[in-house]
């Protein structure tokens, strides 16, 4: 496994996958019951955005960089969880540390809740350990992401969420995001699941909506941001997060929300938000 997100970190990507987490998360902790969020792909927590791997692709400026600029009141409200957390790591203004989703997880999580953080990578994962070492309320591992979701569900705590976003870099990885998703319905019928998907020309999204649309949960949602063409060999034009047993309004807020960033971060006429719902009811 050679995927290393510290390249990649804070893209237009990772804007949309963690802009849709807090918002989850947001939902989860309205109620007074402890929940768990399962992370599947954690990555190493938080980023350097001034570190030799962002610097090599700058893809953080397309992203996190363009975001901020403050956007309409009711946007920026449900923005503010995540701005919240942006804005503690880099208490002086400037931007140079972006938080993976780990590190949103936990920021977000109460005294009782718990996170599982699974990094596969070995020295990502040794970074990961090392970064949560002093927070009881997580726990981080080294497996397969498929072994991680069935060896942890369903959650004794009976709510949460879990993150499914590989890198889809190898063949048949959507088939086994489409295969962990079913899995983990199957054993968390009721739990909140994100399975984030690219979008590019000749791209795996077709595998990963059909999957979801199979398995009936009412309501799934799919939700998408695309900045630019797709076209062969242009690389990642946008992406998606399929969300099922989404909490209630979720889909009004992100309806809300994903025209505002396709307007912010999409190149001219290729920028598009939007919230389908994939399986009726």
């Amino acid at each position: 496994m050679n995927y290393r997100h510290a390249y990649h970190a804070g893209n237009h990507a990772d804007v949309l996958k963690h802009v849709v987490l807090t918002r989850v998360l947001a939902h989860l902790g309205k109620k007074n019951k402890p929940y768990r969020a399962i992370d599947a792909h954690a990555g190493i927590g938080v980023y350097a955005l001034d570190g030799i791997e962002a610097g090599k692709t700058g893809e953080w400026q397309g992203g996190i960089g363009r975001m901020m600029p403050p956007f309409a009141p009711a946007v920026e409200e449900l923005l503010a969880p995540w701005r919240q957390i942006i804005a503690a790591l880099n208490p002086d203004g400037a931007l140079r540390t972006y938080a993976g989703s780990p590190e949103i997880a936990a920021r977000m999580m109460r005294a009782g809740d718990r996170l599982i953080a699974n990094e596969l990578h070995p020295e990502d994962g040794a970074l990961l350990a090392e970064h949560f070492r002093r927070d009881k309320r997580v726990k981080v591992l080294s497996l397969d992401a498929e072994v991680c979701v069935k060896a942890n569900l369903p959650p004794p705590e009976r709510r949460g969420v879990v993150l499914i976003d590989p890198p889809y870099e190898e063949p048949g990885e959507a088939a086994k995001a489409a295969r962990m998703l079913a899995e983990g319905v199957h054993r968390f019928a009721t739990g909140i699941f994100l399975l984030w998907y690219p979008l590019k020309a000749g791209g795996n999204e077709d595998t990963v909506i059909e999957a979801a649309k199979t398995l009936g949960v009412p309501g799934t949602l799919a939700v998408e941001l695309r900045v630019r063409e797709a076209f062969k060999e242009g690389g990642l034009a946008g992406s998606g997060v399929v969300v099922m047993n989404a909490p209630w309004t979720l889909d009004e807020e992100l309806g809300s929300l994903l025209p505002a960033l396709a307007d912010r971060l999409g190149l001219g006429k290729w920028g598009l938000g939007r919230v389908a719902s994939l399986v009726l009811g």
